[in-house]
């Protein structure tokens, strides 16, 4: 009887340190792709000890807000261009690890089914944060709607435009709101991620981003984190075979991931 109660004790004190060891990490996301990739890493880690918990975010300044303040330990939504921005306008010192996947930028029309008919004077809508809407004006440069300057300046605006035959007009709106105020513009400049939430395919748009595009997606932390042992161990399973054929599996080439560059 004494031993059958100490080995219920014993049992009893096993189940108890397996659970008072398991390690929480919060990471942000937005909810297409990043937040379906993390839950679907989820279990994985788990058999880590690690409880990852999805902190799901609808725009892009408040996942980084967060990972500044330590709400999150580690965000995966971003490029490295994004960061560096937000990193310099708000004083930020958050770290971008390895690169994950590749959402592309795609130019997508209701009104119009070819570039060729979309008329003088047209009104295109761009992502409204910085980065984005200079890699959007990149993309019309290197599809020959418009001329910039210098096409490798990752900071462009509408003042480095040396060429506009169409007198193409632009439109700044939040990425998010990008495919809901489609109908209402000629064009629209869209992230694949709020995209694929509206519904819409990569290959309904007229032209987009190839894998070679320098705006590829992070995982980031905060500068000092880099070398902790659950966030290494998150970058790892995100890296690995069943993350990478979840990516190609459910977005159909969508959505990159890194290792198939």
């Amino acid at each position: 009887m004494i031993k059958v109660l100490f080995g219920l004790f014993f049992c009893f004190i096993s189940f108890f340190n397996l659970f008072a060891k398991e390690i929480i990490l919060k990471v942000g996301a937005t909810p297409v792709p990043a937040a379906e990739i993390l839950e679907f890493a989820k279990p994985i880690l788990k058999e880590y000890g690690i409880n990852l918990i999805v902190q799901s975010f609808t725009d892009y300044i408040t996942p980084d807000v967060a990972l500044n303040d330590g709400s999150s330990d580690a965000n995966l939504y971003q490029h490295k261009p994004f960061l560096d921005k937000i990193n310099k306008d708000r004083g930020f010192q958050l770290v971008a690890m390895k690169p994950i996947y590749i959402v592309p930028l795609g130019f997508y029309s209701k009104k119009y089914r070819s570039l060729d008919i979309i008329p003088n004077g047209a009104t295109i809508a761009l992502p409204n944060d910085p980065t984005n809407y200079s890699r959007a004006l990149i993309l019309l440069h290197d599809n020959g709607i418009i001329k910039l300057n210098d096409s490798n300046n990752l900071d462009s605006t509408e003042f480095d435009i040396v060429e506009n035959k169409k007198n193409i007009r632009f439109k700044q709106v939040e990425a998010a709101m990008l495919p809901k105020i489609l109908d209402g513009v000629d064009g629209a400049i869209i992230n694949a991620n709020y995209a694929l939430q509206a519904g819409m395919s990569l290959k309904e748009a007229f032209f987009y981003e190839s894998d070679k595009s320098a705006y590829v997606n992070v995982l980031a932390t905060k500068k000092g984190n880099e070398n902790n042992s659950s966030i290494l161990k998150l970058q790892e399973v995100l890296l690995g075979d069943k993350v990478r054929e979840f990516i190609v599996k459910k977005y159909n080439g969508e959505i990159i991931p890194i290792s198939l560059k």
